[in-house]
Formats: structure tokens, C-alpha cells, sequence
């Protein structure tokens, strides 16, 4: 028996790629899914893209002014159902068989917390011959000295997780959010590609290495409540294991 998922999709200004991002969903072949779309006020065609869509599984929520991702991924989690929790951004896609393959990853071992591996595309959707991997295995010391999971790939286990809500910080919101999911359980990776992360030259997530640096440390100080030497240290940390994850986890093809 297939158990609900929700897919989690906040959504902001997408309209040149989130017809692709729902159709990588719906062509899913595990059919028992949700996809939760909070559009963030968008200016652009995207929620007319959104609407053209007849699934009643697509649920549309709309805010009435701009509230940031943070925002748009807590009000998704308090709206789904599904006994699992899934991400996918407006503009990453997925694999046909992302769900079934992980959703059968998890139940066969126990697990509540995985990730999966992914590649990177353009803005044209053409693939830019680099492969996003992660450890094995990330406990609560690891995660905390680095983001290791690409959003896209993350799937939670509600039973065991609950349905979390993260301070809404501007940027680093999904690293937020697996800070406190990872204090219930730990990550496991399942080693496939399961997806596509899309890179944008304007989007949220493509900034100035001193501008990660204070996304960073700001994360620690003001969603963790860390002290101030507490907060550089491990702001310092993940800078090195910048440079380390880009040497051991991202690969040219």
C-alpha cells in the first residue's frame, strides 16, 4: 500500500520552469502523492502555469503579501496530510521513479530521514555534466558542521519526524529545517540520482561566498539560539567543509 506523500513547494516568480517541476511530479511512478505550492506573491505567470494543471492532488495556497521561503515551506507542513514529508523548489525536477525507489529505501530499512543524489541543469534545462552526492550516512554532529542533503532530495517520516516549523530566516531555511529534523533522527542516502537542481545566476540560493558566510553564521545565532564564539566556530567549520564537500561530494561527470 502506497502511504500519502506531501511535496513541499514553495514558489516565487517560477513561471518559466514550473511547468516542468510539476509534470516531473506527476509522472512520478508512486501516484499516491500531494503537492502542497505555496506561491510567495509572484508577479510573473505562475500561478496561471500552476492552474492550468487539473489534479486535485496540485493544492494551490496563496499569500496575501511576500513572506519569504521559510514561510511558504512552514505553511505547506501545516497544511499536508501525507504520512511522509518531500521537497521540491518551483524550479528542480525529479526522476520518474525519485519516490517509489526512495519511499522503498526508507520502509526496507527503517529509515525516517534520506536524501538522494542528484545532477545539475540550466536555466534551459540542459544538463551541466555535475553530479551532487552526499555521505552515507549524517548524524547530528554532522549535519551541524555542514548541509550535506540537496533540498530536492529530502524525504522525512512524519510518525517519526513531526511536522517542524523553522524560524523565518531569509536564505539557509532548508538547512534550518534539517538542524531540527536531524535531532530526531538521522539522514541516510539513497545512492542514486533521483533529481535535477536547477542553477539560476538570480536566484535566492546563488549568492557571494561572504554573503554564505553570514547566512551561516546568522542561522546559528538566530535558529539555533547559539552564543556568539559558539556560532563563529561552527560558521568557520562549514566554510572548510565548504571546500571539503565541493572536493569529495560534487563530481564532474
Amino acid at each position: 500500500m502506497e502511504e500519502l506523500v506531501s511535496i513541499i513547494t514553495p514558489s516565487f516568480n517560477c513561471g518559466k520552469y514550473i511547468g516542468e517541476t510539476i509534470k516531473s511530479v506527476i509522472m512520478q511512478s508512486y501516484q499516491n502523492w500531494e503537492m502542497i505550492i505555496v506561491d510567495d506573491c509572484s508577479s510573473d505567470d505562475t500561478r496561471q502555469i500552476i492552474s492550468e494543471y487539473n489534479d486535485n492532488r496540485i493544492k494551490l495556497l496563496i499569500n496575501s503579501h511576500n513572506r519569504g521561503a521559510a514561510y511558504c515551506r512552514n505553511k505547506a507542513i501545516k497544511e499536508a496530510k501525507g504520512k511522509y514529508i518531500a521537497f521540491l523548489d518551483a524550479d528542480d525536477v525529479w526522476l520518474p521513479e525519485k519516490l517509489k525507489k526512495q519511499i522503498n529505501f526508507m520502509r526496507d530499512n527503517g529509515y525516517s530521514f534520506t536524501c538522494a543524489y542528484c545532477d545539475y541543469i540550466d536555466e534551459n534545462s540542459m544538463p551541466l555534466e555535475v553530479i551532487d552526492t552526499s555521505p552515507n550516512k549524517v548524524g547530528k554532529v554532522g549535519m551541524y558542521l555542514y548541509n550535506w542533503i540537496a533540498c530536492l532530495t529530502v524525504i522525512y517520516y512524519v510518525p517519526v519526524v513531526g511536522m517542524i516549523q523553522i524560524e523565518e530566516i531569509p536564505k539557509r531555511n532548508d538547512y534550518a529545517l534539517w538542524l531540527k529534523v536531524i535531532k530526531k533522527t538521522e539522514c541516510y542516502c539513497y545512492p542514486e540520482i533521483l533529481g535535477s537542481y536547477r542553477v539560476r545566476k538570480n536566484s535566492i540560493s546563488h549568492t557571494s561566498k561572504i554573503k554564505l558566510v553570514k547566512e551561516h553564521y546568522n542561522l546559528f545565532r538566530k535558529c539555533e539560539k547559539m552564543s556568539f564564539l559558539k556560532a563563529i566556530l561552527l560558521t568557520f567549520i562549514n566554510v572548510l567543509m565548504y571546500v571539503y564537500r565541493r572536493f569529495r561530494y560534487v563530481k564532474k561527470i
